[in-house]
């Protein structure tokens, strides 16, 4: 979850490599800093820890320049966050520093066995020992260095490493978490992710675990750890990179919480057809003979990717009429799961790097499942191993916590639900034609909901001081509920919990009194009978709370008056489909989230203990 940043060309690295490490200082915030080679011929390090300012105070006190360098933004997994600890990590002659991205699972055994050979280590980490491997192995080549170092190490990696006996060289190397090379004019560039060096080129290709590539001044080398010549892709990525920039908000979690509308009509485009009354999902690669020869429908994500695919399970089991079981990346391998090989595993990964669930892919297909990835970054790992790949084209998200990225995968599932449903016959043409002209609505309503925020301002107000929210939801709306708290939680650090509002009895009616603030998705669709028959039974659960003294907070349909009569708060959104309503619900939850956080004080956009790509276990 750490940021790695390389460029080796003609001008000076050390602005290009910190101006990528702020792109990628989501990522982590512990500590940073950076090498640079030098012009008389060695390698000066900066490093500090805390954020990255602090290594910018550091660097204006001790300047460097050089045309080539590394640079590292963490976090902190073996050892704590101090300066010693902080990358890049250099051998014992100080001739060759690393960055590093993962885990090396064997670094104790690693470490004694240098020692015994005299090698002293200066930090707690476990990346320090790969410098030394290197160092151990090295007789003038340093890729081959490299590739003798890495072949003793067990565990994930991303690393990206200089030497000051070989010179001019950049050498990156995957095996777990992301690495990206940028192709520049007589210019290149390595990275963990694409913000980073999006601002300096387009053309990018991605490595594949066991890749090894060498950057020099003459251009891109790329090798598997064995030294065989391998060929990858290249991609020209069409993100603008003002779009990775705050553009005049506050935080970047507030301009990707406005940018929805854009995100969300984007994740539409050419896919649901306004005048056919068709969904087009040709980009997929998997054939709607195999798409109606699915019997059953499993889901795997993590964290708030697993709230879009629960939701996903209710659009996919009401419009296509196929079970769905929805899996945490992080717990299916480990039960030996049952995988009938008419099983389609949807795969749902904002970055497309996330471990556990690139794990639980690759434990699908070995069971014989085809997958379907639903991820934001073209070329990531998660699309390259999926039999299809359906991009959400959220843009870059930077926030930690996950806004747009969610609304985009909710498009994504109802996309693919409807096109399911289409294809299956479970749909008529005049069922699907309505769904998606509703659906087209969304982008507009959604500006709508957007257009209030002083409503959000106020309720943050009177609400920042609570110790713990309850969020309740019925339906497809429970999923929305899980969201809405884990924002709050994510970014405010008070307690929060979703809650599927027909289990008040068995347990959270307890929590209640005059000090719980209970926010409520009340929102339904008035053409719907069972959505009438949900928003009933969840009048009956708000006036539970109110029996108890509780705080409500009521997300309904703009206009409802019953519900105004009987609520602290109302958050209005507009009427549309059942389907859809999940897609206007979560906006007024996030912004609720934001501004709790910012009057309280917290950093929104770089929370504490997290990062945003979970790229180890």
């Amino acid at each position: 979850m750490c940021g790695i940043v390389g460029y080796i060309g003609k001008r000076q690295a050390v602005s290009i490599i910190m101006d990528g490490l702020k792109r990628l200082e989501y990522r982590g915030y512990d500590s940073a800093g950076m090498a640079v080679y030098e012009p008389g011929g060695r390698i000066a390090v900066r490093r500090a820890s805390g954020k990255l300012r602090h290594l910018e105070e550091t660097l204006r006190g001790e300047p460097t320049e050089g045309v080539f360098g590394i640079g590292h933004t963490r976090w902190a997994t073996h050892g704590r966050p101090t300066e010693e600890n902080a990358h890049p990590h250099r051998d014992s002659r100080g001739d060759l520093v690393v960055v590093h991205n993962g885990i090396v699972e064997n670094y104790l055994t690693l470490r004694h066995a240098l020692q015994a050979k005299g090698h002293v280590f200066v930090s707690e980490t476990d990346t320090e020992v790969i410098a030394h491997l290197v160092e151990e192995s090295f007789t003038g080549n340093l890729e081959e260095a490299v590739r003798q170092a890495i072949g003793q190490v067990q565990g994930v990696f991303a690393i990206a490493i200089i030497s000051a006996k070989d010179p001019h060289k950049i050498v990156a190397a995957r095996q777990g978490p992301p690495v990206v090379i940028g192709l520049g004019e007589d210019e290149y560039f390595v990275a963990s992710d694409v913000p980073a060096i999006l601002s300096h080129t387009r053309d990018m290709f991605f490595l594949a675990d066991g890749d090894m590539a060498v950057l020099t001044p003459a251009g891109v080398s790329l090798t598997d750890f064995s030294g065989n010549p391998v060929t990858r892709a290249i991609s020209h990525i069409h993100w603008d990179p003002i779009l990775a920039e705050k553009g005049g908000y506050k935080h970047f979690m507030q301009k990707e919480i406005y940018e929805q509308p854009r995100s969300t009509r984007d994740t539409m485009l050419g896919r649901l057809g306004a005048e056919s009354g068709r969904v087009f999902l040709d980009e997929v690669q998997i054939s709607p003979e195999q798409m109606r020869g699915f019997r059953q429908i499993r889901i795997i994500a993590c964290g708030t990717s697993w709230h879009a695919g629960l939701a996903g399970k209710f659009l996919i089991e009401k419009l296509a009429r196929i079970p769905v079981e929805v899996d945490y990346g992080s717990e299916f391998r480990y039960r030996d799961p049952i995988v009938p090989p008419d099983t389609l595993t949807v795969v749902i990964s904002q970055s497309g790097e996330t471990a556990d669930t690139l794990a639980a892919q690759r434990e699908a297909k070995q069971k014989g499942s085809l997958t379907l990835a639903i991820c934001n970054v073209v070329g990531s790992m998660i699309t390259r191993e999926a039999n299809g790949s359906l991009m959400t084209h959220a843009g870059p998200e930077i926030g930690v916590a996950s806004t747009k990225a969610f609304t985009s995968q909710l498009t994504a599932l109802f996309v693919l639900a409807l096109y399911l449903g289409q294809e299956r016959g479970t749909l008529s043409p005049e069922q699907v034609r309505a769904q998606i002209e509703e659906a087209l609505k969304i982008p507009g309503k959604m500006e709508q909901v957007l257009a209030t925020e002083v409503l959000y301002q106020n309720l943050a107000r009177a609400l920042h001081k609570a110790k713990d929210f309850l969020y309740l939801g019925r339906g497809i709306h429970f999923p929305i509920a899980l969201e809405g708290a884990l924002k709050l939680k994510e970014i405010s650090y008070i307690h929060a919990e979703g809650y599927p509002a027909g289990e008040m009895k068995h347990g959270p009616n307890a929590l209640i009194d005059e000090n719980l603030p209970v926010v409520v998705l009340a929102a339904y669709d008035p053409a719907d009978p069972d959505s009438r028959i949900r928003y009933e039974k969840t009048i009956t659960n708000i006036q539970e709370v109110k029996a108890r003294s509780g705080i409500v907070v009521a997300v309904c349909n703009d206009g409802d008056q019953l519900i105004r009569g009987m609520v602290d708060y109302v958050i209005p959104v507009p009427v549309t489909g059942e389907a859809l309503l999940p897609l206007l619900e979560i906006i007024p939850l996030q912004l609720l989230a934001y501004h709790v956080a910012v009057r309280l004080g917290c950093d929104v956009d770089q929370p504490r203990n997290l990062a945003k790509s979970v790229t180890v276990e």
